[in-house]
């Protein structure tokens, strides 16, 4: 099996809804086109930032297919398949891969706290389950409460050939530094946290996760560009926008941010679902004119 490592920035794109709250499929296409246009070099869905954990499994399916069909080979997609149970996991992941899925990102379990042998046991489980299949391994443990280990991430990057890569929002820059030795350079290494983005790809980590991306493609590519450039001082300065931006997107709420930012720009992808809360309209607008106070280069905010 060949499975070509993705350079650049991958964007966990926002699953957009109606204003019931039901699933809006038909709103990807227009996010895929725009976040494309602005140079984003792989397309997650079912992610933390597209809410992946509060859709059902029938949901996470038709989200799964749907952008696929959205992005048409145009970029690699990488699906979100990790769930509580080792059982569901397989099977979100057996139907990424008919869908036609470059890759699958299966995060560990949540909930019950799993030794490292527990976590061992039910990712080689998915592995055996998918031999043909790449499967990316991702790390959030201030969310799951379980973590990968450096050691559990060799062995099983080691033991599989279809153990493509990492993407790590841990903080930890050790583990992903170490990884990005792995199988001779076709170890896939994906900084998580947006504030990290520059130390990671400074040191070779080969790409940014960026939950900002959705919303702020321009400045988070400009980065990645930067950094393949040589031009370290233009990263410097898009990166201490990032940390700005992000500052005043957390202080009003996160995620709901993205979403309502995205409105902004002229794409409707409603709200988030229950029990996450939206924005307040005062709240966006202010968010808006501090963005703008900061300079950052969006022109149709």
């Amino acid at each position: 099996m060949t499975y070509k490592p993705i350079r650049g920035v991958i964007t966990p794109i926002v699953t957009p809804l109606k204003p019931n709250g039901d699933i809006n499929p038909a709103a990807i296409t227009p996010l895929v086109d725009f976040l494309i246009d602005r140079g984003i070099a792989g397309i997650y869905p079912l992610g933390s930032t597209g809410e992946g954990p509060l859709f059902t499994a029938a949901e996470r399916k038709t989200i799964a297919a749907a952008t696929i069909d959205a992005v048409a080979g145009r970029r690699p997609v990488i699906v979100h398949t990790g769930a509580i149970t080792t059982a569901e996991t397989i099977d979100l992941t057996r139907h990424a891969q008919a869908v036609g899925a470059d890759a699958a990102s299966v995060i560990a379990p949540w909930y019950f706290r799993l030794d490292e042998d527990a976590l061992e046991v039910h990712y080689r489980t998915v592995y055996e389950a998918l031999p043909d299949f790449p499967i990316y391994l991702y790390n959030l443990p201030a969310l799951t409460g379980n973590t990968l280990s450096a050691a559990l991430i060799m062995r099983l990057a080691r033991d599989y050939e279809h153990c493509v890569g990492l993407k790590d929002s841990s903080g930890d820059l050790q583990t992903m530094f170490a990884a990005n030795h792995l199988s001779e350079g076709r170890f896939n290494t994906c900084i998580g946290p947006d504030m990290l983005i520059l130390a990671g790809l400074s040191m070779g980590l080969d790409a940014s996760v960026s939950g900002h991306s959705n919303a702020l493609p321009e400045l988070v590519v400009g980065i990645y560009n930067a950094v393949a450039a040589g031009d370290l001082p233009a990263a410097r300065t898009r990166q201490r926008q990032l940390k700005a931006a992000g500052e005043v997107i957390a202080n009003a709420g996160g995620l709901p941010l993205f979403k309502a930012l995205l409105r902004a720009r002229g794409l409707d992808v409603g709200d988030v679902r229950a029990p996450l809360q939206s924005a307040p309209e005062a709240t966006v607008r202010a968010c808006l004119a501090q963005l703008r106070a900061l300079k950052v280069d969006l022109s149709s905010l």
